[in-house]
């Protein structure tokens, strides 16, 4: 559970500039990827691919193999998995209905628009414990 800042999810520039990166380079399918750190401050991310069967121009999917590597990554690097990424290409920064099916109340979520290629807004969302509806968390970029 998240302690303390459950509104503000603090985020260094390395890690912003990753996550639009990918979504650019993905473009104009979804990219997805873990969010590395402590608490509610991600210090790191890395790239996972897009493993769904759905067409990942709308849809993504991390499979079991690439989670326990997350979470090894993390637990190697002294830190925790805090949640994952993903892009919505040409579309807003917001979860669909689909994300709000497939998430567990303990990750945050950052959502990145993409709009014709280019990065646009950033969003991150904690699911409600009773999994009805996520609630927007304040992004804070941090320069480390």
């Amino acid at each position: 559970m998240v302690s303390g800042h459950e509104t503000v999810l603090i985020v260094s520039d390395d890690v912003a500039m990753h996550i639009q990166n990918h979504g650019r380079e993905a473009y104009p399918n979804e990219c997805c990827g873990a969010l590395i750190g402590i608490d509610n401050v991600v210090g790191k991310c890395f790239s996972l691919p897009n493993t769904t069967e759905e067409g990942p121009r709308r849809r993504f999917l991390v499979n079991p193999h690439d989670y326990r590597a997350a979470e090894r990554h993390a637990t190697e690097s002294g830190c925790t998995l805090i949640g994952f990424y993903h892009s919505h290409p040409d579309h807003p920064a917001r979860p669909s209905r689909y994300d709000l099916d497939h998430a567990w109340p303990v990750f945050a979520y950052v959502i990145i628009a993409v709009e014709k290629g280019q990065p646009g807004a950033m969003t991150s969302w904690r699911l409600r414990e009773d999994r009805s509806a996520f609630d927007e968390a304040q992004i804070e970029r941090r320069n480390e």
